[in-house]
C-alpha cells in the first residue's frame, strides 16, 4: 500500500513539473517585473494627476469668488449711490425720479432697484409691479435698518414674479443719520451662475454658490438644477456642509472618504462683504479616471500575456490526439442526445483519426435518414387521426384542437367566433330504411357540401359524431352565422336524397347557432354547449330549422346563454 501511495504522488508531482508547468513558470518570471514596474508608474502618476488638478481646480475657484465678489461690489456701489441721491434729494418724487432712470445696463445681474420707506413698503422701483409691497417683516430688511450697513439677504423666491433671486438692501441712514429709507436691489441669480461657468463641464467636479442657511444660489450651467436646493440634499457636498457653513475662516479645505468609497476634496471660499460661500467638490476618482483605466489595462495585459503562454504550452502538446479525442467524444455525445446533424469535421482532425471520423459520420447519416422516414410515418398517423374518413372532414379531436386555437386568436383580438352544430333528421330511420351503406353515402354527400361552404366562408368543418356536423366560422357575427346556417340548411335541400320517413321526403338537417366574443369569463365549452342548446331547440321546433342561441359572461363570471326570439 505504501508503494502504490508513493507512486502516485510521484505520477502527480510530474504532471505538475511537466514541460508545460515549466514554460509557463520560466514565462511569467520574465514578463511580471516589466508590467509590475509599468503598474507602479502610472500609480506614481495618478498622485501627481490628483495633486495638479487640485492646486489648478483651487486656482478657478478663487477666480470665480473674486469674480462674484465683483458682481456683489458692483451691485453695493450702485446702491450707496440711490442712498446717496435719496438721501440728498430730500423728498421721495424726486428720488423715484431718478431711480427709475439709473438702473445701468452694462449691470444685467440687477433685476430692479427699489426704495421702501421706513415702515418697509415700497415707494418706488424700476418695476411698478413692486410699489406698495410690504417688506417689514423680511429678515434682510430689518438686517439693513439694524446694522446701517449693506446686507445681502439668503435665497428667496420674489413675491410678485415668484422668480428665485437674492435682496441686495443698503440703508439711506449711513448718508443722512435717519433711518427714513432703504435702497434694495433684486439679484438675477442667473448671471451669478454664468459667473461660475469656468467651473462647469470638468469630469468628477462640483462648485456652487451658497447663502448662509445652506441653500445653492449659483451653479455652473452642467450643474444647474442645483440651485434652490439645500447643500444637504447633495449627495456629493452634504458631508461638509456643516463644517463650510459654519467655519469662521474665509476659506478652507478638506478631504474626507464619501459613503460609495471615492476619495473626495473640497475647498469653500467665503465671498467677502457677505455670508455667501462658494463651496467646490472634487471626486479624485473620477479626475483620475484615465490614469486608473491605463492601470487596470495594465493588470489585464499582464494577465493576457501569463494566458497567452500557457496558451502556447497547452495547444502545443494537445492539439494533436486531445482535440481531436474530445471532438470525437462531443459528437458521440451529441448523437446520444439525439442531435443527428452532428458530423466530424474531417479536414480539421490528423489523418490518423479520419477513418474513425468517417465511420462517425457514416453512423449518423442512416441514424438521421431513419429519424426523417419516422417523421413522416408519424405525421401519416397523425393526420389520419385527425381526418373522418367516411366524410373526409377532421374528426372530433381535430375540431377540438381548431376551436382552442380560433378561440385563443378571438380573444386576443377582440373578435367573434361562431359555431354551427348541424344534426341529420331522423337519420336512425334513413338507416334502417336505406341500410347503412346508404347511410354512409349520405354521411359522405353532406361532409363534400360542408365543406365546400367551409371553403368559401373561411369557416373548420368537422364531424362531430355519427350524423352530426360542425362549422366552426371565426370572425363571424351571430347574424352572419345564420345567414350561413340558412346556406347549410338550403345545401343540403338541393342534394335532393330521398327520405321517405321524413315529412319532407327528402334528407333534411336541423342547425343550431351560436356566437361569442371570448373573453376570461367564458371558455370553448359554453360556445358548444349553446350551439348544442339551439340545435336541441331546431328539432324540438320541429326540425329543418336553424335557430340561435346568445353567448354572454355574466356579472358572476358564468356564461349566460340566451335563446333567440
Amino acid at each position: 500500500m505504501a508503494s502504490v501511495s508513493f507512486n502516485r504522488k510521484r505520477a502527480k508531482l510530474k504532471q505538475v513539473l511537466g514541460i508545460r508547468a515549466r514554460l509557463a513558470l520560466l514565462a511569467v518570471i520574465l514578463v511580471a517585473p516589466l508590467m509590475l514596474e509599468r503598474i507602479r508608474s502610472l500609480e506614481d502618476t495618478r498622485t501627481r494627476q490628483i495633486a495638479q488638478a487640485t492646486a489648478e481646480f483651487n486656482t478657478v475657484a478663487r477666480h470665480s469668488a473674486d469674480a462674484q465678489r465683483e458682481v456683489i461690489s458692483s451691485v453695493e456701489t450702485i446702491l450707496k449711490s440711490e442712498a446717496f441721491i435719496r438721501a440728498s434729494a430730500g423728498g421721495v418724487s424726486k428720488s423715484c425720479d431718478v431711480l427709475r432712470a439709473s438702473l445701468p445696463s452694462n449691470l444685467p445681474w440687477i433685476r430692479t432697484l427699489l426704495i421702501a420707506g421706513a415702515d418697509g413698503r415700497i415707494q418706488c422701483a424700476t418695476n411698478n409691479m413692486y410699489v406698495g409691497l410690504d417688506l417689514s417683516d423680511r429678515p434682510y430688511f430689518q438686517q439693513a435698518q439694524t446694522s446701517g450697513r449693506f446686507v445681502l439677504s439668503d435665497f428667496i423666491l420674489s413675491r410678485p414674479a415668484q422668480t428665485p433671486t437674492v435682496m441686495a438692501v443698503y440703508p439711506v441712514s449711513a448718508f443722512s443719520g435717519t433711518s427714513d429709507a432703504v435702497v434694495l436691489a433684486t439679484v438675477n441669480l442667473d448671471w451669478m451662475s454664468k459667473v461660475m461657468n469656468n467651473l462647469g463641464g470638468r469630469a468628477g467636479i462640483t462648485a456652487v454658490l451658497v447663502d448662509s442657511a445652506g441653500t445653492v444660489l449659483a451653479a455652473p450651467a452642467d450643474q444647474h438644477s442645483a440651485v434652490g436646493r439645500p447643500l444637504d440634499n447633495m449627495p456629493l457636498m452634504s458631508a461638509i456642509a456643516d463644517r463650510a457653513l459654519r467655519s469662521d475662516q474665509d476659506e478652507g479645505s478638506l478631504s474626507f472618504l464619501a459613503a460609495d468609497g471615492s476619495r473626495r476634496a473640497v475647498s469653500y471660499i467665503r465671498i467677502s462683504g457677505t455670508n455667501a460661500r462658494l463651496i467646490a467638490s472634487i471626486d479624485e476618482d473620477k479626475v483620475s479616471a484615465a490614469v486608473n483605466r491605463d492601470i487596470r489595462t495594465a493588470y489585464l495585459q499582464l494577465g493576457f500575456v501569463v494566458v497567452f503562454v500557457l496558451l502556447g504550452a497547452l495547444i502545443a502538446a494537445e492539439k494533436l490526439v486531445i482535440n481531436p479525442i474530445e471532438m470525437l467524444a462531443d459528437m458521440a455525445k451529441r448523437l446520444g442526445e439525439g442531435d443527428l446533424s452532428a458530423r466530424a469535421a474531417r479536414n480539421r482532425l490528423p489523418a490518423e483519426f479520419v477513418p474513425l471520423a468517417r465511420a462517425f459520420n457514416a453512423m449518423a447519416a442512416q441514424l438521421s435518414q431513419r429519424e426523417r422516414e419516422l417523421i413522416a410515418s408519424n405525421d401519416r398517423l397523425t393526420v389520419m387521426a385527425s381526418i373522418d374518413m367516411l366524410s373526409g372532414l377532421n374528426n372530433r379531436r381535430g375540431f377540438q384542437s381548431r376551436l382552442d386555437f380560433e378561440w385563443m386568436r378571438a380573444q386576443q383580438y377582440g373578435s367573434d367566433l361562431a359555431l354551427l352544430m348541424i344534426d341529420v333528421d331522423h337519420f336512425k330511420l334513413f338507416n334502417d330504411t336505406y341500410g347503412h351503406l346508404e347511410g354512409d353515402s349520405c354521411l359522405t354527400r353532406l361532409g363534400e357540401s360542408l365543406s365546400g361552404i367551409a371553403a368559401d366562408t373561411m369557416g373548420f368543418a368537422a364531424r362531430y359524431g355519427g350524423e352530426e356536423f360542425c362549422l366552426l366560422l371565426p370572425n363571424t357575427d351571430v347574424n352572419r352565422a345564420v345567414e350561413i346556417g340558412e346556406q347549410v340548411r338550403g345545401a343540403v335541400l338541393r342534394l335532393c336524397l330521398p327520405h321517405i320517413t321524413s315529412a319532407h321526403m327528402i334528407v333534411t338537417v336541423s342547425i343550431g347557432v351560436a356566437a361569442a366574443k371570448p373573453n376570461e369569463a367564458l371558455r370553448p365549452g359554453d360556445l358548444i354547449e349553446a350551439a348544442d342548446a339551439a340545435l336541441y331547440a331546431a328539432k324540438h321546433r320541429g326540425r329543418n330549422k336553424v335557430v340561435e342561441h346568445g353567448v354572454q359572461a355574466t356579472e358572476t363570471g358564468a356564461a349566460d346563454m340566451m335563446m333567440a326570439g
